[in-house]
């Protein structure tokens, strides 16, 4: 302040309105200089928070191609516990064996395990195949067939009002788990994968259970529909088996 007035006093031709108006434009930029540098320290430390809380996130690569994107907390004793997804859930703990690997921005740990004497037979690399069939089946496959064939079938064996409706919808259901499965290109992530027999097989065990299960669920729909149908038609002094 001092400054300012000394130069007030030396310059004469200079009013000091305009003295004023200087030194109020001075003060200005040091306030804007402040908020600034308030503001871009607040951004710093929230984009650092962030990064933080997104490195700290791990993604558990399940043996049937699921993921879960959580904070693991042990891995210890045969056992992998992690924070569970829902908000006031308790933390949810599975076995190692069910786990194929954890990545986090640290890398991937894998945790399965090869045992040619049991049921883990195929190798690392045949193994991530194999996962990823059942991702893409799982993400693709689609059993629209199964589907509206076993609610036909539902339906005609419902309509007769017989005590052995019900098996031709189940037996269905069992033989569309043994059928050939088609992998439509259009389903696979990658077309490589096709030359591999492990992805196939991943593939083929994931569409199969879905075709079941679509199927049954589609003959059961039709049952009960049939099963309606023929109630009706015996109230009303029909019915489709002859006496």
């Amino acid at each position: 302040m001092w400054y300012y007035l000394n130069k007030i006093k030396k310059l004469d031709s200079c009013t000091s309105e305009c003295l004023i108006i200087v030194i109020f434009e001075k003060f200005l930029i040091v306030i804007m200089y402040k908020i600034f540098s308030i503001v871009l320290t607040a951004l710093i430390i929230i984009t650092s928070q962030t990064a933080t809380a997104q490195s700290s996130n791990d993604t558990i690569l399940m043996m049937s191609g699921q993921e879960v994107i959580s904070m693991v907390y042990d891995t210890s004793f045969g056992n992998i516990t992690y924070k569970n997804p829902k908000p006031d859930g308790d933390p949810i703990t599975v076995e190692t064996s069910d786990v194929f690997s954890i990545r986090n921005s640290k890398g991937e740990m894998i945790k399965y395990v090869q045992d040619t004497a049991g049921e883990n037979d195929l190798t690392i690399e045949e193994m991530r195949y194999y996962i990823k069939g059942q991702q893409d089946a799982r993400e693709g496959f689609k059993p629209h067939g199964a589907f509206w064939a076993n609610i036909g079938i539902g339906l005609a064996s419902g309509a007769t009002g017989s005590f052995f409706c019900p098996i031709p919808p189940f037996a269905f259901t069992a033989l569309s788990g043994l059928t050939k499965v088609k992998i439509k290109h259009s389903t696979v992530s990658n077309l490589e994968y096709l030359k591999h027999d492990t992805y196939i097989l991943g593939y083929e065990h994931i569409a199969r259970g879905k075709r079941k299960t679509r199927s049954l669920i589609g003959g059961g729909i039709g049952l009960v529909g049939g099963l309606g149908a023929a109630i009706i038609l015996k109230n009303t002094g029909n019915s489709l088996i002859k006496n």
